[in-house]
């Protein structure tokens, strides 16, 4: 395996985590809404992360890598923290849209990330599939924030 492999891998591979704490992250934000509408928009977003994530496990197979399968240290802790937050503020849906949009944040530097280390490294063979993946995360976030200013401005 060539060195740019194992450096394309790498990348894919932090992204597959992050992708994979958004799936997560998305599903217990499904959980934790009352609201059908945001529900039903959480498990959407949920299965996105999972596709995305199994998009970036093929590549990395292509690459001749094992791909990452689970969250991170990071998310989980975040998840974790959301929870006990939530036992004390409540889980109303301004508090749920907050920490969904705190995860499409970290989502953001995180593909930010990607790419800068994909044209520092020119790490062509995969540029292309994580600009779009960054794309479709920066939709993400600008839907989440714009929910949570809704809700924001109705309490």
């Amino acid at each position: 395996m060539t060195d740019i492999n194992k450096e394309a891998i790498s990348v894919l591979n932090d992204l597959i985590e992050t992708c994979k704490d958004g799936q997560e992250g998305f599903k217990t934000c499904a959980e934790d809404i009352k609201n059908p509408e945001l529900k039903n928009l959480f498990i959407q977003r949920s299965a996105d992360c999972a596709s995305a994530a199994a998009e970036l496990q093929a590549t990395v197979r292509s690459l001749g890598g094992d791909p990452e399968t689970s969250t991170s240290v990071s998310g989980n802790l975040h998840r974790r923290w959301v929870d006990v937050k939530s036992m004390f503020t409540g889980k109303d849906e301004e508090a749920v849209l907050n920490e969904a949009e705190r995860g499409e944040d970290h989502a953001k530097k995180a593909y930010k990330k990607a790419l800068d280390k994909i044209n520092e490294d020119n790490l062509v063979s995969i540029r292309d599939t994580v600009e779009r993946q960054y794309h479709g995360v920066q939709r993400n976030h600008d839907q989440v924030k714009a929910l949570r200013n809704q809700a924001r401005a109705r309490s």
